[in-house]
């Protein structure tokens, strides 16, 4: 869990590291970690792609690296500081913690160093942009298919990666505010969290399933939780409408079999590629749009192969 001590410490061995002096890369490229929230899912793997492309095209050099879970704060905040110690031109950052970084955040616009955030924001003005989707659109685009998928009336559940990060937080209010709002005859029965993990969201689900025989749909908010809910339903044999976020090749077999109805997908290789385009115009002083929208788009069986999605979708 994320302490106050975490960050003290980070601090602490940022000053030791010479965060201050002059610790960048003998190198003449320009220098921009990226710290990503996790990197055993394949969406991570797109976004490191679309980061590399960035790179090669821009002709700067690039780190990507995450934690191994999704849970760990703690470890990624560790990293944040690590990378802050080289003095980089800029850095990207995708915070696990919508709050915890923010002490490290604020020393690296201290010590003018732009930062961008991708994926998931921070709860504060220091990013100079944030490249994501518009994770509160795409959730309630979700709901609006359940809600049509199950007849405009039953009973749902949501299971998501976690309720501190930007990406949770949206998704999870974007679907459930979208069907008060619009299917008051839907009724979502419970809100659950997995971190992200498909072992731990399998069981979530089948405990979900469980104490719900009459329930009609769930929502996977991340690629391990839409993975855990499918797993869970076929443990248990339960015939479920399944609607998830993301992709990856296990979501997609899911979609081709007939097992999750649908997902919705981000451009995260469009995600990697405009968080390092937009770090290199705001280490050389320009202008930068506040805030990138990457876009997304639902898919299920009738136009998973269509070339306009394809493109979107990651093994």
């Amino acid at each position: 869990m994320f302490t106050r001590r975490t960050v003290l410490g980070a601090l602490g061995a940022m000053t030791i590291l010479g965060y201050g002096s002059t610790m960048a890369m003998a190198q003449d490229k320009m220098y921009i970690p990226l710290i990503s929230k996790g990197f055993q899912h394949q969406f991570w793997q797109a976004v490191k792609a679309g980061a590399d492309k960035a790179a090669a095209d821009l002709g700067v050099e690039v780190t990507f690296e995450g934690p191994d879970s999704e849970s760990q704060v703690d470890r990624q905040i560790d990293m944040l500081a690590a990378a802050l110690a080289k003095k980089p031109a800029a850095i990207g950052f995708a915070a696990l913690d919508s709050q915890a970084a923010i002490p490290l955040l604020q020393q690296a616009k201290d010590a003018k160093i732009p930062v961008v955030a991708f994926d998931s924001g921070v709860d504060s003005d220091i990013p100079v942009a944030t490249a994501s989707t518009n994770n509160i659109a795409a959730a309630a685009l979700a709901a609006d298919k359940m809600a049509e998928l199950i007849g405009d009336e039953g009973k749902v559940a949501v299971l998501v990666h976690d309720q501190t990060s930007r990406t949770g937080i949206d998704r999870r209010d974007g679907f459930v505010n979208r069907m008060k709002e619009a299917h008051p005859k839907v009724e979502i029965v419970s809100i659950e969290y997995g971190g992200g993990d498909h072992l731990k969201s399998t069981e979530i689900t089948k405990a979900i399933l469980q104490a719900n025989p009459d329930l009609k749909g769930m929502f996977g908010g991340n690629e391990g939780s839409a993975i855990g809910v499918v797993n869970g339903a076929k443990e248990l044999g339960r015939k479920l409408v399944i609607i998830g976020y993301d992709s990856g090749a296990q979501q997609k077999q899911a979609i081709r079999d007939g097992e999750m109805a649908g997902a919705i997908t981000q451009n995260p290789v469009g995600i990697g590629y405009k968080t390092v385009e937009a770090a290199v115009k705001a280490a050389k002083g320009e202008a930068v749009e506040k805030n990138i929208d990457t876009g997304f788009y639902y898919y299920d069986k009738s136009n998973i192969d269509q070339p306009d999605i394809a493109a979107v979708l990651y093994d």
